[in-house]
């Protein structure tokens, strides 16, 4: 299928790379399908993606792996919350945090609190909301991101 994006104009989504979210994501609960993008001339930028809304073509959230900024990233939320995902491996689980990109990039964060969880088998993913006071909402990734760029 072709869509119009806002960011990387219009592309071709293969069906095998959509992505549903059966109850949208949060703030948003009537987007249901998704594409993972990222920039190919820039690279992945820091391992930063898009998760492209295809019913909203101007709608694409900034993501990346927790993993990049915050090595003991650990969530536990209850396995009835992922029961609409299939059976999650390690092989099979990708989790990803939304980036905030403001205009002073010095500000830029991730949200901890609210981790988008995909089993990349099934195409089936759920966004949750972990309970844990360690992984703030707005987790500052600026100088994290500075410092891995400056040590490869």
């Amino acid at each position: 299928m072709k869509i119009n994006t806002k960011i990387f104009g219009e592309i071709e989504v293969a069906d095998d790379k959509l992505i549903t979210f059966d109850n949208g994501i949060i703030g948003f609960p009537d987007l249901k399908h998704f594409t993972l993008l990222h920039d190919e001339e820039r690279g992945t930028n820091a391992g930063i993606r898009f998760l492209q809304s295809v019913e909203e073509p101007g709608f694409a959230m900034p993501v990346m792996d927790p993993l990049v900024v915050k090595p003991d990233y650990d969530p536990q939320v209850e396995d009835e919350l992922l029961a609409g995902l299939g059976n999650l491996t390690e092989d099979n689980i990708l989790v990803l945090v939304t980036v905030t990109v403001p205009s002073d990039l010095m500000r830029m964060s991730v949200n901890l609190q609210g981790p988008v969880i995909i089993n990349v088998n099934e195409r089936k993913a759920c966004q949750l909301i972990v309970d844990n006071e360690e992984y703030p909402v707005k987790f500052p990734i600026y100088d994290i991101l500075q410092a891995r760029k400056g040590g490869e």
